[in-house]
């Protein structure tokens, strides 16, 4: 594990290690398996940040399990546009199934909210969320999170899935942009 990363033109400091995230992600899909106590469910992962969360996840859920994507933008650079992008549709019918939206981080709320409102048009029987990271300071729109990995400050961070201009994505530790 590094203590620095630097991306770009910006340096980052370490913030959580892949042993941390990796008990947080073990101890999230053992509840998860217990709620849906053998239901086929469907992992819809949006893309691209929260790739690596529904990848470990699903190695520990049951075999009844479906993987799904889908794809937006609502950040650039740094900041969230608070625009959000549908760019890549979801890859299978939600209609009557267990759907668990999984994203990496929920931070303005925005996102989530819009993919909410497009997942129930879909009718699926029912809809939680499971999120690896909470910013609660940052939430502009109120949004029911099922499953929490970290509730973490409104501070930008990059790994495991998220990234500084497309560049982080594969770091499996967790970092915090230098102050």
């Amino acid at each position: 594990m590094k203590k620095e990363v630097q991306l770009h033109d910006r340096h980052f400091e370490l913030f959580l290690d892949a042993e941390a995230i990796q008990a947080k992600v073990k101890a999230l899909a053992e509840q998860i398996r217990k709620d849906y106590d053998g239901k086929p469910l469907v992992l819809l992962c949006v893309l691209s940040g929260a790739f690596r969360f529904a990848a470990d996840l699903a190695r520990y859920l049951n075999d009844r399990t479906e993987i799904a994507f889908i794809k937006v933008q609502s950040y650039e650079g740094m900041m969230s546009s608070g625009l959000v992008r549908e760019q890549l549709a979801a890859t299978v019918s939600l209609s009557g199934k267990h759907v668990l939206l999984v994203e990496d981080i929920v931070d303005t709320g925005t996102t989530i909210r819009f993919l909410v409102e497009k997942i129930y048009q879909k009718a699926p029987a029912s809809l939680k969320i499971a999120t690896l990271l909470l910013k609660p300071d940052a939430l502009k729109h109120p949004v029911q999170t099922d499953y929490v990995g970290f509730e973490i400050p409104n501070h930008f961070v990059v790994g495991y899935g998220l990234d500084y201009e497309e560049q982080g994505r594969c770091l499996n530790d967790l970092y915090v942009l230098k102050a």
